[in-house]
C-alpha cells in the first residue's frame, strides 16, 4: 500500500501542485501506452520487463545463476505440489504490477489467486513470494533487485522476497510487516523457514549444493523437512 505521505504533503505545498499532477496523469498515460506496445511486442521466447516506462531485455545468465534458480525452484514446485499449497513460477512469469511488469526468477501464488489461472494465461497478479537470484554481470542487475525490485515488492504487498546470492552463496529473506519489509535472515548456514509458504523449511546450503538439494527433495517427497 502507498503511504508515502511526505511526497504527497511536498506536491500540496507547490503552488503549481495542480500542474506538476497533471503533468505526471499525462506521461504515465503516455507511459500506459508504451507497456500495450510492451506486451504487443514480446514473445514467449522473450525474457524482458517493463519498468518505469523503459523496456528491460535481459541477458543470458551464467551456470552458477541457472544451478541456484533451478535448485531452488525444484525444492519449492515439489514442495507446493506436494501439499496442493498453490503454483510456482520460474523466470519467464510476467507479474503485472501497478505500473511496471517483471519476471522474477522464481514466484510463488497461494491457493486463492493460482486457482483462477488459465492454461494459456500470459500475465499473472502480484505473487506471494518471490525469489530473485543475483548476477554480477554489472551494479545494474544487482541495483535492479536491490532496489527498484524491493520497493516495488514492498510497496505492492509480495509478502516474503528473497534475494539469492549464488556467488557468496547466501539468501537474505525480507518479511512484510507493517507494510516494511524487515530482514529476518541473512546467512549461507542453517535452516531459511518460509513465512508465506507454510512449513516450506530447507537448509540454505541446500539451493546451491547438488548433493544437499537431491537429499531435501527425497526429504519433501518422504514429507519429513526440518521444522
Amino acid at each position: 500500500m502507498f503511504d508515502d505521505n511526505n511526497l504527497v504533503n511536498k506536491i500540496l505545498e507547490q503552488p503549481g501542485a495542480m500542474l506538476i499532477v497533471q503533468e505526471a496523469q499525462a506521461r504515465l498515460q503516455e507511459e500506459q501506452r508504451k507497456r500495450q506496445e510492451f506486451y504487443d511486442l514480446i514473445g514467449e521466447d522473450d525474457k524482458a520487463e517493463f519498468v518505469n516506462g523503459e523496456i528491460i531485455f535481459h541477458s543470458p545468465v551464467v551456470k552458477i545463476h541457472t544451478d541456484a534458480t533451478g535448485g531452488l525452484y525444484l525444492l519449492l514446485r515439489t514442495y507446493v505440489q506436494q501439499n496442493g499449497l498453490g503454483w510456482v513460477g520460474i523466470e519467464k512469469v510476467m507479474t503485472r504490477f501497478t505500473r511496471n511488469d517483471y519476471e522474477p526468477d522464481i514466484c510463488f501464488f497461494g491457493n486463492e489467486k493460482a486457482a483462477l489461472f488459465e492454461d494459456k494465461q500470459l500475465l499473472f497478479p502480484v505473487p506471494d513470494f518471490v525469489a530473485e537470484v543475483l548476477s554480477k554481470s554489472s551494479q545494474k542487475t544487482i541495483n535492479h533487485d536491490r532496489v527498484t525490485k524491493y520497493n516495488d515488492y514492498e510497496l505492492h504487498g509480495v509478502s516474503e522476497y528473497w534475494i539469492v546470492d549464488p556467488h557468496e552463496k547466501t539468501v537474505e529473506q525480507y518479511i512484510l510487516e507493517n507494510n516494511k519489509y524487515r530482514l529476518v535472515l541473512k546467512s549461507s548456514e542453517g535452516i531459511v523457514r518460509s513465512h508465506s509458504v507454510a512449513g516450506f523449511n530447507i537448509p540454505i546450503p541446500s539451493v546451491f549444493d547438488s548433493k544437499e538439494n537431491r537429499k531435501i527433495l527425497r526429504d519433501i517427497l518422504k514429507g519429513s523437512l526440518p521444522t
